[in-house]
């Protein structure tokens, strides 16, 4: 929700006016326990702690802990002010000067403009390496893409520092969603001095320092992210949970025995196995929660036989997703067929023709691909399908491996590595088809579909000149009705093509402490701080 005021050339945006909802809003009459800490499972280990560096949720729920943005989301994921108290857009969309409040890093020294000039940089040189180079090319950033590709230097980047409190970005078109793409940690601001003093080594305990609700006390990989109050933290005096801890923990089953004996205040997921159980025995702690997430099959475009849309299209069309989604799931999930979930704000799932076929139709044709591609009972098609650990994962791997067995007689061996060997892997191009799920870093279409375009992270691989175009266009349309018949066109294309398997669109369940206040169960978003948190007395 925002206000806004025309003042001759631009317009200026201040979200405080309104009085948004930002941390814990405790109900009037609700009694505080006395112990306000608060135990997170997070499913994995955490990769990095950099917000430059993260690409990932386990990495991006901690860091969202730590730091902040221009901006942020409320609890209904609505975009509010963060570190920007107010913002001006100039009438052709291309130009937006954010004004900062009076906050300082957790060890003192003021937060400046400079900060996020230095971080914005850092995010697209080359040298830095960071996975997320690519989002503020698609973001629009000015010279953005020619720095990436090191045809620019990085200072001809579209950000500046006005003075301390006052930072701009240019961009080379107008980006009807841009303020929504800042909540993304890729846009946080990092303190130079910390990074240019340790290194890489600025993440540890005792060198990092933050700028949201808390600071790193202690970290024991694979076994605990340990964070407590930042008492610098600008608005300190919201914030209930003195302390969060954040237990990487693949094992679904593990987690939850945790949780039952009180180990754990909030779960990651919850085992599949057990839903049906745990809804009738647990009603009051389980949430199932919608989400932008979209759950994929990846191929390799530079192996052989997956060059080949025939190929890919057979192993999309054979499976059941129907079966996959209340069979082996069962937990609210969507049978997936296109790349952008239904719950992404102003999306309208495109009628494709694939998607409206009966099962039966779809592995006739399936078998007729598969056969036109050279592949048949005499010479059967055979790939390694893999996942990164988890049990979750590796039952529906068994599960599509059955499929394509039954349907196509494809002889698929599947093979599961841990987190982070699994992303590197992807990175390095050194798989053939593997499990990836995509989960939405703003709630807006192009955040699914951008990851395909030729300048996305696609890991697989894929480039279209259509596709590209179509969502080059989307980015400047202004009308919404227009954008969204690009989006649409977008995924006539993929489809067409088919560079990834969409399964299935996320829901969300986790178990939850009763005594826990201040988790949205309704924002569609994964963000949810722990700032926003209280521990309620018994």
């Amino acid at each position: 929700m925002q206000k806004l005021i025309k003042t001759g050339v631009a317009t200026a945006i201040s979200l405080l006016l309104i009085n948004p909802s930002f941390a814990a809003q405790v109900p009037a009459g609700v009694e505080l326990a006395q112990k306000q800490e608060v135990v997170r499972g997070n499913g994995d280990e955490v990769p990095t702690l950099d917000p430059s560096m993260s690409s990932d949720t386990a990495s991006s729920r901690v860091i969202s802990d730590m730091f902040e943005g221009l901006v942020t989301e409320d609890q209904q994921g609505n975009i509010i002010p963060a570190l920007a108290t107010k913002w001006e857009v100039s009438d052709d969309g291309k130009t937006y000067t954010f004004h900062l409040r009076d906050a300082n890093w957790s060890d003192g020294s003021p937060i400046k403009a400079s900060d996020f000039v230095f971080a914005f940089k850092r995010v697209v040189n080359p040298i830095t390496g960071a996975p997320y180079s690519w989002y503020l090319e698609m973001a629009g950033i000015k010279n953005a893409k020619d720095i990436t590709k090191g045809s620019k230097n990085i200072d001809t980047l579209g950000v500046k520092a006005l003075d301390d409190h006052t930072f701009q970005i240019e961009l080379e078109r107008s980006v009807p969603y841009f303020t929504k793409m800042l909540a993304h940690e890729s846009t946080f601001a990092v303190p130079e001095a910390a990074v240019k003093k340790f290194g890489q080594a600025w993440t540890k305990p005792g060198n990092i320092v933050t700028s949201s609700a808390y600071i790193l006390s202690d970290w024991v990989i694979n076994e605990k992210v340990e964070l407590v109050r930042n008492k610098a933290y600008w608005n300190d005096k919201d914030t209930v949970i003195n302390k969060v801890t954040y237990l990487p923990i693949s094992d679904v089953n593990a987690e939850y025995n945790r949780f039952r004996t009180g180990e754990m205040d909030i779960t990651s997921v919850v085992p599949l196995e057990l839903y049906q159980t745990i809804k009738k025995e647990r009603p009051d702690q389980l949430l199932t929660m919608p989400s932008l997430g979209t759950y994929y099959y990846l191929f390799n475009l530079d192996k052989k036989p997956f060059d080949d849309p025939r190929v890919r299209k057979a192993l999309a069309y054979s499976i059941d997703r129907d079966v996959i989604a209340e069979r082996i799931l069962g937990q609210g999930q969507i049978p997936a067929y296109t790349n952008t979930p239904p719950a992404v704000a102003g999306f309208k799932v495109p009628d494709l023709d694939w998607a409206k076929m009966s099962q039966k139709d779809r592995i006739a044709k399936a078998k007729q691909l598969l056969e036109e591609a050279g592949y048949n009972k005499s010479n059967p098609l055979k790939f390694e399908l893999e996942y990164n650990t988890s049990e979750a994962h590796k039952k529906l791997a068994i599960v599509m491996g059955s499929m394509w067995k039954k349907n196509l007689g494809a002889d698929v061996t599947i093979a599961n590595q841990e987190w982070k060997t699994f992303i590197q892997a992807l990175a390095d191009k050194n798989f053939s088809v593997a499990r990836y799920a995509w989960m939405g870093d703003y709630n807006e279409a192009s955040t699914f579909l951008s990851y395909f375009d030729s300048a996305g992270m696609n890991y697989g691989g894929w480039h279209d000149a259509d596709y590209d175009k179509a969502m080059a266009d989307a980015s400047q349309a202004q009308d919404e009705a227009k954008r969204l018949s690009y989006y649409q066109h977008a995924e006539q294309i993929f489809a067409n093509d088919m560079p990834a398997i969409p399964v299935y669109f996320y829901t969300r369940s986790v178990l939850k402490n009763e005594a826990l206040g201040g988790f949205s169960a309704t924002n569609a978003s994964d963000r949810r701080y722990t700032r926003d948190m209280y521990m309620m007395k018994k």
